[in-house]
Parts: structure tokens; C-alpha cells; sequence
């Protein structure tokens, strides 16, 4: 099978040029390998990678029903951090951050990681006690994280709206100085240039039927729209789709499907210094590299595959951001979106092998899916290499629902940006 460039399948995407089909005529896999990976985004491309960089497995194929980074990888929230409440999530996050710290030099390929911060602001004395909760735990676990009051937020953050008769009057907030942002798609090309320039077959516009699995149970392949494609080992690592995936395999997964909607404001010069976030409106905004204002809210309340979500969310968002930021009442939207977030019970990732030998899957991260791009595509590497799991995602097994040992970030972080 033919090795593609990133700037290559980025040219197929654009162009028009030979698919899968146009290549191979007779619709047959050329070879078996080793490992195949459903999904190539940050998370599928990412495994990839490190399963040829780390563990010398080479005979990897990513498969991909639209183009790559074509998903939720596309059109995410930007925002990186590993301030999380409970260990599990800390370590997991903080692991991520670790790797986003050294991803451009290590892909060579700019995924434009800017560390300018994360402000979390807290609006009543609830808010206050969580997030200085949250600055000790996090301080334990050895993730920075730092009290600023009202006027050391604004002094970080000059839009900020601190007078005391505001509608969300700001009492303070906890700041992760290491935390920020990166370009959303970058990762996926980076990561995808790279796996292929180690040996990595990465194979668009080819939809996964079905998972089949052998007379002992195990996976023997997948059946796709090319035909069927033998495999070893299967990791699942498709958001949106997991669910549907795996099921073929007769393997279910508690997971609701919700769309989170964000939107962008036509571009102006720097302005908003920080990534700023309040969980008490539902709300975060950053600025992007192209000065567009990146604000966002939290999951809509009803479960749907729509790309496009309920407008009243996301208009009771900028509602509320407008208080917080009074001078930007003047901007005018210029596009909104909606993606398609899987979200667990508890709001935590599943990350691990599955009752199907042979078969992985990592889905299930809700909102926090983007900051842990490289920590989720390192461990999931490491699981289907072992088959067993690496120490950082061995809480997040899904067994852990038929124990009732959750993690329950969603009681801690409110909204999981």
C-alpha cells in the first residue's frame, strides 16, 4: 500500500484526486496489518504515530470515512489545561500538557501551542471555595494552578468586567498559568505527516462498516465500503461514531451523543491576553491567532447528532460574555458550529482494551476531548502495544461502570472545556 504525505492527502481532499478505489480497482487490501485504527483525528493519528515511533509497529493503517481531522478535531474549543479536580483526570491532562509542551519540535510541524493561560472565574462564594479546592488538589498533584483576586484577574486579563454592580460580579479566580491554547487541526496534519513518514498507511473516504471477529471471538478485520481489511488488533477511535462502531462488534458502550456549539467574532487586533472561562454562565472565550474571538458554551441539554445545535444556547453564551466583557458588545459573529461530543455517565473517558480480544477503544470525552490529544493518543499506543494499559489510563477502564467506580468529573469541573 502507497505511503501519503500530509500535503499530499491534503491535495486528494481539495482536489479531487484519485481516491481509494481509483488506486486499487479490484477494492482488495493489499496486506494485513498489524494494527488498524478507526478514526483519524488528533486521537486515532495521534496512536499511530507513537505505536510506530515508540514500539516499532510500522503495519498501521488509520482509517477514515471523510478526510482527515475532518471531525471533532476540526471544530473544537482550542483550549488546553490539566487543572481537573480529581487525580485520575489530573494526571491523565497534565500527562497531555507534558506532551503539547514539545509536540511542535517533535512532529516538526507548527502546531501553534501558545501558553498564555487559562483563567477560571468565579462569580459567588461557591465558585470561590470549588476553585480554591481545585488550586490545592491540583497544587498535590504537582499541576500549577494560583488564586488571583479581582483585581489581579483583570491586571491578566484588562477587558475584564470587575466593578461591583456587574450582573456576574467577579470574586476572584484560579489561574493555570501552563495551561492555553493550540491551532485545532494542526495537531491532526502534524501527527498525521509524521506516522506516515514512519511506515503509517493512512486511508480516507473508506467508512467502517462492521468490526468482524473470528470463530474464538477475537477481531479478524473490518469491513468497509473498500472491502474487507484484516487486522491483528483494532483500536476505535472515532468521535461521534464509536457507539455505532463498536456495536458491530457486539460491544456497548454507555455513551449519549450531545452537540456543543461555539462560535467565532469577525477578526480584530489582540485584545483578550488569556483563555478566560466561567462556569457559572456556561461560557469560555479566547482569542485565535487570526483575531477572531473564540467563545463557547457548555453541551446542549438534549441529546442529537445535529452539527449544528439549538441558537437560544449559544445566544444566552454571548449574552452572558458581553456582561463579563462589556466592550465586546460591538463585535458581530462570524460563523458558528456545532460538534458532536460523546459523554459518559460520569464525564470521563474510556481509554482501554475492551471483552473483545484484540479490540481498544477511547472515546467518551465530552468537552475535553482536544487538551488530551497527545496523552490519549500516548496511552491508547501503549495499550494496544501491551495490551495492557499504561498507569495514567488504567482508571479509565470500562469495566468501571459495571464496578461503580467512577471518576464523576462532570461533579467537579461543572464545564470541562
Amino acid at each position: 500500500m502507497t505511503h501519503f504525505s500530509a500535503l499530499s492527502l491534503l491535495s486528494n481532499a481539495l482536489t479531487g484526486h484519485k481516491n481509494w478505489r481509483e488506486q486499487w480497482p479490484d477494492a482488495q487490501p493489499k496486506k494485513a496489518y498489524d494494527v488498524i485504527v478507526i478514526g483519524a483525528g488528533g486521537h486515532g493519528l495521534g496512536a499511530a504515530y507513537y505505536l510506530a515511533k515508540e514500539f516499532g509497529i510500522t503495519n498501521v493503517a488509520v482509517i477514515e470515512k471523510g478526510w482527515l481531522g475532518g471531525g471533532n478535531t476540526g471544530r473544537n474549543t482550542t483550549i488546553i489545561r490539566s487543572n481537573y479536580l480529581y487525580d485520575e483526570s489530573a494526571r491523565l491532562f497534565d500527562h497531555a500538557v507534558d506532551l503539547w509542551e514539545g509536540l511542535s519540535q517533535e512532529l516538526n510541524y507548527n502546531v501553534m501551542f501558545s501558553q498564555r493561560g487559562v483563567m477560571m472565574l468565579a462569580h459567588n462564594v461557591h465558585d470561590v471555595q470549588s476553585f480554591k479546592r481545585h488550586i490545592h488538589a491540583n497544587r498535590l498533584n504537582g499541576v500549577d494552578n494560583r488564586w488571583l483576586t479581582p483585581e489581579e484577574a483583570k491586571a491578566f486579563c484588562p477587558p475584564l468586567n470587575i466593578e461591583s454592580n456587574a450582573r456576574y460580579p467577579v470574586m476572584g479566580a484560579a489561574l493555570q498559568q501552563r495551561a492555553g491554547t493550540a491551532r485545532h487541526d494542526a495537531v491532526a496534519w502534524g501527527y498525521a505527516r509524521a506516522a506516515s513518514a514512519l511506515g503509517v498507511d493512512i486511508i480516507q473516504n473508506c467508512p467502517v462498516l462492521a468490526i468482524r471477529r473470528g470463530t474464538d471471538g477475537a477481531v479478524e478485520g473490518v469491513e468497509t465500503t473498500k472491502g474487507f481489511i484484516k487486522a491483528g488488533k483494532i483500536a476505535v477511535s472515532a468521535a461521534g461514531n464509536t457507539s455505532v462502531v463498536m456495536e458491530t462488534a457486539d460491544v456497548r458502550l454507555p455513551l449519549e451523543s450531545y452537540p456543543l456549539q461555539a462560535l467565532v467574532s469577525e477578526p480584530v487586533k489582540p485584545v483578550l491576553p488569556c483563555v478566560v472561562m466561567s462556569n457559572t454562565v456556561h461560557a469560555y472565550i479566547s482569542q485565535s491567532d487570526k483575531g477572531e474571538l473564540v467563545i463557547g458554551s457548555g453541551t446542549d441539554q438534549y441529546t442529537s447528532y445535529s452539527q449544528r445545535g439549538g441558537l437560544p444556547l449559544i445566544e444566552h453564551t454571548v449574552a452572558a460574555i458581553c456582561e463579563v466583557f462589556p466592550m465586546f458588545r460591538r463585535m458581530r459573529m462570524l460563523r458558528k458550529w456545532g460538534g458532536i461530543v460523546d459523554v459518559t455517565p460520569d464525564r470521563s473517558a474510556i481509554l482501554g482494551k475492551t471483552p473483545v480480544k484484540g479490540l481498544y477503544v477511547n472515546c467518551g470525552w465530552g468537552t475535553g476531548g482536544f487538551k488530551a490529544t497527545p496523552g490519549a493518543a500516548h496511552t491508547l499506543a501503549h495499550t494496544v502495544a501491551h495490551d495492557e494499559p499504561h498507569p495514567i489510563n488504567a482508571p479509565f477502564t470500562l469495566e468501571r461502570f459495571q464496578t461503580g467506580r467512577l471518576i464523576d468529573e462532570a461533579a467537579a469541573a461543572a464545564v470541562a472545556h
